[in-house]
């Protein structure tokens, strides 16, 4: 051992963490002989791969995505579905929206009143009494009402008779189509809420009603609509800017291409640039927090509105509160103030992740195929995600009509009940339940796949979940094996091998491809269980106490922290079996008791070097982020004109700012995962060699010196 080299390990560690690699002449990188490694694991994942393409193939067979996009009437048909009587009926319409605010409308996610498809929604106020008058001198009058009757119905029954028969509604008002459905046409006139220039009108019942009672009703609906309607702007916004998104998405895979570029280069002045960048850009964010927070203070909005009138989403709404841009405006202020101290207390230790990504800027430069391989990445996960997507819409189509017994007033004891909406007023139910409907509920069945729906769901998600995994841990393995190459060639770049990057791949595919989804299982199995977690933290949310609340954060923070762990050491199992080819328990433990052995040089780096790569992550996503926000607000009229009629702007803004940073994290993982492997390779050559000429460290110079340096001081402390 030369005098320069620092011991592996003390012998206690040894004993603890095994023994150290030994010389080995024969060792010139990632092993070429190397035979198939986990194979029970692999069949097992084959085989789930196989049922769920089988899962995708039924679901696709018995599922009806158009039940997701039509509104159904209280018969189970689609509103505007062509080839059927309801082809031009394309609205839905309620003979009784008052009857909306029953508090069945949540537990049984619907209104408890009839429900049919219109071609138009009514215009006037007319109730069934009136039309009955008015139909002896003009009979346009029944003509215009029977449009919101079902077909059976006729204009000469009495009030008693309409509501034991439930033909028609006992009134209608003015109302207007909003997500393909009659709502009240609200207005204000001095500022006051009317409809039809009426503050109040007659039910049919023989009782006057208000229109805040409408509006209320209207709410009932709204809130099992506001998701659809959330998500119908957000379409809307992305049909009218996809094409900005598209080009900030390419400036920002620019952006990420040049600073990768540049750190090769100029790694150091690099690092200072994303540090005032982030920094920057952050204090920008606080100066217009503090802008805004002191208009709304200066001039608060007192007009009514329609978010006032609760048809639309309120989300907007909240980015006219002042505590929201000062909420804003604090954490903000937080993440400056972390930043600045992180930088400061690791100004010493940054040194060593500068010295680290100028070695991973060499084997990039040697190796320019792995600046593409997030693009294949990008593509096997768009292909997961959009396959996952698809076969959970089929899914949550598939079945027939399933129609239940709803009560207006909640007290009925067949309520939920499922019945027959041909025989449901002959039958005992509706005579022991005046006024219950027996309307459609979902879509469902009695045979053996519909019983299992739910089941196949959760299969759904958690094969979705291993397969992400899997292509993340396939990317990683192979990008470890290209740069392991790199790292055990003496003389860069002549003993590199051809394309190393390719060759690495097809091993991973062919011996590994067990080992990977190994390690992507439990990955898998951790996040299935936080999922599950979350969703009982939904279901049981009003029931919970503050021990409960308690005790779930702390699991949520374990959990947390086993993902992030069982992740760093899944990154480095995946490197030893790019460069040994062993399986993955084998490799898990051959990597761990590497880190132990060497654990001060492990405390000097890595997450220093995450660090300083997050940083650029950061600078990315912000600069393309603050040219997003000047552009969709309208503050950029010099450069360009923007969109001027959306809904949301933040809408496009935050798909920019992720999208760019997604983009920023797919360039930058490569770089991760190559100082991640340098590093391994790094202590495992510590090991194998001793610096002198028969055994000559494969590591470079300034990263020796580096590294001893920092271990010293480390020491000391």
């Amino acid at each position: 051992m030369s005098d320069t080299e620092e011991p592996a390990g003390t012998p206690s560690e040894e004993e603890d963490f095994g023994d150290s690699r030994t010389y080995d002449p024969d060792f010139k990188g990632p092993v070429a002989n190397r035979s198939c490694t986990d194979v029970l694991c692999c069949m097992i994942f084959l085989l789930c791969i196989i049922g769920y393409i089988v899962l995708g193939l039924v679901a696709w067979v018995h599922g009806d995505p158009r039940r997701a996009a039509y509104p159904t009437d209280s018969q189970g048909h689609f509103c505007g579905q062509k080839g059927t009587p309801n082809e031009n009926k394309t609205i839905l319409f309620y003979f009784n929206l008052l009857r909306c605010t029953s508090p069945s409308v949540m537990l049984n996610l619907q209104c408890p009143t009839t429900q049919i498809c219109v071609s138009k929604c009514p215009q006037r106020f007319l109730t069934y009494v009136e039309m009955q008058l008015l139909y002896t001198k003009d009979k346009s009058y029944w003509e215009d009402y029977r449009q919101f009757c079902k077909t059976t119905a006729k204009p000469a029954k009495s009030l008693t008779q309409l509501l034991l028969d439930d033909d028609c509604p006992t009134a209608i008002f003015p109302s207007k189509p909003f997500l393909q459905r009659c709502f009240p046409d609200f207005s204000t006139k001095n500022g006051t809420l009317t409809i039809g220039s009426r503050m109040v009108f007659q039910d049919g019942n023989g009782k006057t009603r208000s229109v805040i009672e409408l509006r209320d009703a209207a709410n009932g609906i709204n809130k099992l609509l506001d998701a659809k309607s959330l998500g119908l702007k957000v379409f809307e916004d992305y049909a009218t800017t996809w094409y900005w998104i598209l080009i900030g998405l390419t400036i920002a895979m620019f952006l990420s291409w040049i600073f990768l570029i540049l750190l090769r280069f100029i790694a150091g002045c690099l690092f200072w640039v994303f540090m005032i960048g982030v920094i920057g850009i952050i204090g920008y964010g606080i100066w217009y927090c503090y802008q805004e927070y002191i208009k709304l203070q200066e001039h608060p909005s007192s007009v009514l509105t329609i978010y006032d009138i609760g048809i639309q989403t309120s989300i907007s709404l909240y980015f006219q509160l002042k505590q929201t841009w000062f909420t804003f405006m604090i954490i903000l202020c937080i993440i400056e103030v972390t930043v600045i101290l992180m930088l400061i207390f690791l100004r010493n230790r940054i040194r060593v992740a500068i010295i680290l990504l100028k070695e991973g800027s060499k084997a990039i430069g040697y190796i320019p195929s792995t600046l593409v391989y997030p693009a294949l990445t990008f593509i096997l996960l768009s292909i997961c995600i959009c396959y996952w997507v698809v076969t959970a819409v089929f899914l949550a189509t598939s079945g027939v009509p399933v129609y239940k017994v709803i009560a207006p007033e909640g007290h009925c004891i067949h309520e939920n009940q499922t019945c027959d909406p041909e025989i449901f007023n002959t039958t005992e139910i509706a005579k022991a339940c005046p006024g219950a409907l027996c309307s459609f509920a979902f879509y469902g069945g009695k045979s053996l796949y519909h019983q299992y729906i739910p089941t196949f769901h959760v299969y759904n998600l958690f094969v979705f979940l291993w397969l992400i995994n899997f292509v993340i841990a396939l990317g990683q393995c192979a990008l470890a094996g290209a740069f392991a190459t790199y790292y055990w060639a003496m003389k860069k770049p002549d003993d590199i091998p051809r394309y190393p990057l390719f060759t690495s791949f097809g091993r991973a595919i062919r011996y590994h491809t067990g080992s990977l989804a190994f390690g992507s299982l439990i990955i898998a199995l951790i996040q299935m269980f936080k999922i599950i977690l979350e969703y009982l933290d939904h279901r049981l949310k009003r029931t919970q106490n503050t021990l409960s609340k308690f005790l779930q954060c702390c699991l949520r923070c374990c959990f947390w922290c086993l993902e992030n762990a069982i992740k760093f050491l899944n990154r480095n199992a995946y490197i030893m079996i790019a460069i040994y080819g062993r399986n993955f328990c084998r490799s898990a433990k051959d990597a761990f008791n590497l880190l132990m052995r060497n654990v001060l040089k492990v405390a000097v780096t890595d997450e220093v070097t995450y660090f300083v790569l997050f940083l650029g992550k950061i600078l990315v996503a912000g600069s393309i982020g603050v040219l997003a926000f000047l552009f969709f607000t309208q503050r950029l009229p010099v450069i360009a004109q923007g969109p001027t009629s959306l809904n949301y702007y933040w809408v496009p803004l935050l798909t920019v700012i992720f999208g760019s940073y997604l983009i920023a994290h797919g360039f930058f993982s490569v770089y991760a995962m190559c100082v991640e492997t340098i590093f391994i390779c790094f202590l495992e050559d510590l090991e194998r060699h001793d610096g002198s000429p028969a055994r000559p460290y494969y590591v470079s110079q300034p990263l020796l010196k580096i590294f001893q340096e920092e271990n010293l001081q480390t020491k000391k402390q």
